[in-house]
């Protein structure tokens, strides 16, 4: 695969014309999103700080491919990726055959996934720099499957974009999040252990009070008006790098909601 350290920076800091303007954002956090502006160029390098996103992302595809459509999966269907980064996931799922929207606020993670796509040849998938309230408010209804995934824990209002996703979405279209729990254990493993022991991902990439209970996302799943279908959790072994899914959601998990049709 295709890795971006050596694009120019002039490609990697592209954008439209229109997405540079400036646009007043409540609902964004300017250090999450420099965080990962700082780190675009490396998105689809498989052995940088987002190794664990290359390697979980086959499990939360088949996840959510299998909630869709256990046998055609997400081909031919309409979907949005909310907070899609550098589109590890975006473009994964429109090589599955789905026309794929994917909406990020860092214009170089949005820069290295078009560079990407256009390098690997990949069709039916295009970028926006918009929040998700602003879109929803664009197109409501037009989507059969909404993703947000590891993109709850980074911003200031994660109802608010729960509830933008539910206005997205289909009558009877699937919306998937994935977050992670806020919990002793969680700090450990999540903070300590990956950041500062393992040093999976850069010290502080994760604030523990922005970490989310289940709880608490299945409170602003019921308030928007979705229905929650599925609940797993996702888990590592530091020994074997493997990672797998299971019914505990200690750490970090994914649900699976749908809009009921009138």
């Amino acid at each position: 695969m295709t890795t971006l350290d050596a694009a120019p920076d002039s490609q990697l800091n592209s954008a439209d014309t229109a997405e540079a303007k400036p646009r007043t954002v409540h609902n964004v956090d300017a250090q999450e999103i420099a965080k990962f502006e700082a780190l675009a160029s490396k998105w689809w390098d498989a052995n940088s700080e987002f190794r664990p996103l290359h390697q979980i992302n086959p499990l939360r595809l088949n996840w959510i491919s299998d909630h869709v459509d256990a046998s055609i999966g997400l081909a031919g269907k309409r979907v949005l990726d909310v907070g899609c980064g550098g589109g590890i996931l975006a473009e994964s799922m429109a090589r599955r055959g789905a026309d794929v929207l994917g909406i990020d606020m860092g214009l170089a993670p949005l820069a290295v996934g078009r560079l990407h796509a256009e390098q690997e040849n990949v069709q039916g998938i295009e970028y926006r720099q918009i929040p998700v309230e602003e879109l929803a408010a664009e197109m409501p209804e037009q989507f059969d499957v909404v993703t947000c995934m590891e993109m709850l824990e980074h911003v200031p209002d994660p109802a608010s974009i729960v509830e933008a996703c539910m206005r997205l979405v289909k009558p009877g279209g699937y919306v998937f999040f994935s977050t992670i729990n806020r919990n002793p254990k969680s700090y450990l493993f999540a903070i300590i252990g990956a950041e500062y022991v393992l040093r999976m991902l850069p010290r502080g990439t994760h604030e523990y009070q922005k970490f989310i209970r289940p709880s608490e996302l299945a409170g602003f799943i019921r308030d928007a008006g979705l229905t929650l279908q599925d609940m797993i959790g996702l888990h590592f072994n530091p020994l074997t790098q493997n990672y797998w899914l299971a019914p505990n959601v200690d750490v970090n998990y994914m649900l699976a909601t749908r809009k009921v049709a009138p």
